[in-house]
């Protein structure tokens, strides 16, 4: 009974020392970069082929929120895996990697399987002077100014969400504003359909923020129809009365002489009658 017990103790130890023998080494750099940036992490294991783990992409505040995630697999030739996760948009503060095994897993003491990431925010070192908003007929305006940019230039790479690629990444040349040190930049970048389109900015000392212009379709005035009213003319010709006056006029006067041999043969009866 006490053979069989150390046979059986032996039996554990090397099963013990043998899945302690696998290791798996997370990586991740850099480990302290700018809200914008990516995140490159790469993966080395001695674990058998078809073993599967998942590197999830954590924000830690009072509780852990995964951002994203990406399933591993481990191949024959064991080979170094990479991953990539995308920090646009998120704000400053601390971030995590983290293995998760798709089931208990045993591994060795060497083994790295988290990478504490600290994002760094800096949004507010740029000043935009460009609407966000633009008219496809006058876009893409991209103009502002950098925080302490001086003269150091700034460097822009634009990305439509359905045109894909259409600027940079380029830098472009910064004029000091002798009042704060700023960089005062201003870039037009030729579109040729509406869209939105994501600016990534960044420096010397790497990504700053990104911000999406909304192209919109150039806006005409409605065209109103003018309605013409075609008054059909009669065939019949246009008759235009004259009223005919009846002339007014007066009696002419009796003849003189007339009136003088009335009166005188009056006054012959006259005598006449008083003779008889």
């Amino acid at each position: 009974m006490r053979k069989f017990l150390c046979i059986l103790i032996l039996l554990s130890l090397a099963l013990v020392g043998s899945a302690s023998a696998y290791n798996i080494n997370l990586n991740c750099s850099p480990l302290t970069i700018p809200v914008g940036q990516t995140i490159k992490c790469s993966v080395d294991s001695n674990f058998p082929a078809g073993t599967s783990f998942s590197l999830n992409f954590y924000q830690k505040q009072y509780t852990s929120t995964l951002i994203s995630s990406q399933a591993m697999t481990i191949q024959p030739n064991q080979l170094t895996q990479y991953a990539l996760f995308d920090t646009t948009g998120l704000k400053g503060g601390t971030y995590d990697v983290e293995i998760a095994w798709n089931g208990v897993v045993a591994m060795g003491s060497d083994s790295m399987t988290a990478q504490i990431i600290q994002l760094t925010d800096r949004s507010g070192d740029l000043t935009l002077t460009s609407p966000t908003t633009q008219n496809l007929a006058d876009a893409l305006v991209i103009a502002g100014s950098l925080k302490s940019g001086g003269n150091n230039g700034i460097q822009i790479q634009v990305d439509g969400a359905s045109a894909g690629r259409v600027f940079g990444p380029q830098f472009i040349p910064t004029t000091n504003n002798v009042q704060n040190g700023a960089g005062v930049f201003s870039q037009t970048v030729a579109v040729t359909q509406p869209d939105d389109y994501t600016v990534k900015f960044a420096d010397s000392n790497g990504a700053i923020t990104s911000v999406v212009f909304h192209v919109t379709a150039p806006t005409t005035a409605p065209t109103i129809a003018t309605i013409t009213t075609i008054v059909p003319t009669s065939s019949t010709p246009k008759v235009t009365y004259t009223p005919i006056l009846k002339p007014t006029t007066k009696p002419s006067p009796l003849p003189v002489l007339l009136v003088i041999g009335a009166v005188g043969i009056g006054v012959l009866l006259a005598a006449r009658v008083r003779k008889e």
